[in-house]
Parts: structure tokens; sequence; C-alpha cells
């Protein structure tokens, strides 16, 4: 439950860091998230599309391409960062004792949705927090081929860019006034985003019971 209420507020600290960083802070966020173990608690999907959407209105002063550029190359480098320190800290990750920047039950569900998808977890994955801060990583601990890596990465890295920031210009540009109910995009975006994860648990929690009353039987 802190959990989900730590997602709720990072959603809402989106505009904030747009309004007070600017286009470098996006970048960076958008680097940490999709490639540093500890990036996993930042906005991703909401901050690309308030991006756009305050790109139109000129609350952000910079064009929607250098925009959009500087960000999918960001999450290109995020994830190569990201497939590097699984290669390098492999097996390891998954005895490393919980932190409060650490969880590894998030390498557990990365490994889970990796195992389900293969390779394409990591374009599937940039549209879902935690799996795409640790979808790369994994890639990296199960040495996944590296050419493949590349191609799933950059695919990933444009849409995931493209399809959030373009829907945020295209909207303030012909609904200006869209800017007024931020409020209620960040609910929407919330939801959206936390109901994978949710329904990822709930099915973890009745697998795991279900296990533990087969074995009692």
């Amino acid at each position: 439950m802190q959990d989900f209420w730590l997602s709720i507020f990072q959603y809402f600290d989106a505009e904030a860091m747009i309004r007070s960083g600017g286009f470098y802070l996006i970048l960076f966020v958008v680097f940490a998230e999709t490639g540093l173990f500890f990036g996993f608690f930042l906005p991703g999907d909401y901050l690309l599309f308030l991006a756009g959407l305050f790109t139109a209105s000129g609350l952000l002063d910079v064009s929607i391409f250098t925009l959009c550029t500087g960000m999918i190359v960001a999450g290109i480098l995020g994830n190569f960062v990201g497939y590097w320190f699984g290669k390098r800290t492999g097996p390891i990750l998954f005895k490393r004792k919980d932190t409060w920047l650490f969880k590894r039950k998030y390498i557990v569900m990365a490994e889970e949705f990796y195992n389900k998808y293969g390779g394409t977890a990591l374009i599937l994955g940039r549209f879902m927090p935690i799996i795409r801060t640790f979808a790369p990583i994994f890639a990296g601990v199960v040495r996944l081929d590296f050419k493949k890596f590349v191609l799933y990465n950059i695919i990933g890295s444009f849409l995931w860019v493209l399809i959030l920031t373009l829907a945020g210009y295209y909207l303030g540009r012909q609904f200006p006034q869209i800017v007024d109910y931020i409020e209620y995009i960040v609910i929407g975006f919330v939801v959206l985003a936390t109901l994978p994860i949710i329904i990822a648990i709930i099915k973890r929690k009745l697998k795991t019971q279900h296990k533990r009353e087969d074995k009692e039987e």
C-alpha cells in the first residue's frame, strides 16, 4: 500500500519538475527511470505527456522536435546503462537485501514479465512503471543478445516517447484550455499506470496461495 501511494505522489510531482527544472531535468528523469535501479519511483508516462502538453502551450520553452529527440536519446542511453548494470551484477541482485531504494520483488516482477514476453518486454515494459526500470536490467542479467537488445531498446524508446509526448502536444494544440484540467489527467494516468501493477501483485499472491494449498494437500 505504501508503494501505491508513493506512485500517486510521484505523478503529482511531475508538473513541479517540469516547471522548475525544464528541459534538462526532464531528460535526466527519463534517463534515470529507464536505466538506474533507483529511478523506479520517478514519473515517466505522465511526465512525457505533460512535457508535450506544456510545449504546446508555451510553458516549456523548447521545440517539440528537440523535446522528443532529447527524450528518445535519454531513454535509449538509460536502457544501455541498465543492461550494463544487470550484466555486471547478475544473480547478485536476487540475493540483495531490500532497502528503501531497492526492492527485490521488482526484479522478480521484471523477470516474470520478461519470461512471458521475451525480448519484446523491453518494448511493452516501457509503458509500465517499475517494469520500465528493471526490464533492461534483467535483460543484462540473462545476457540477452546485444544486437537484439539494441533493436528492442531503440524501438521501445521511439514508441514510448513519441506516442505519449505527441499525444500531449496535439491535445494541447487542439484544446489549449486542457492545461486547466491537469489534476484530472493526473488521476487518469495514475489509474492506468498502477492498475497493471496491482493486477500483477494480486496474481502473484493467488499463485503463491495455490502453491501452499497444493503442498498442504
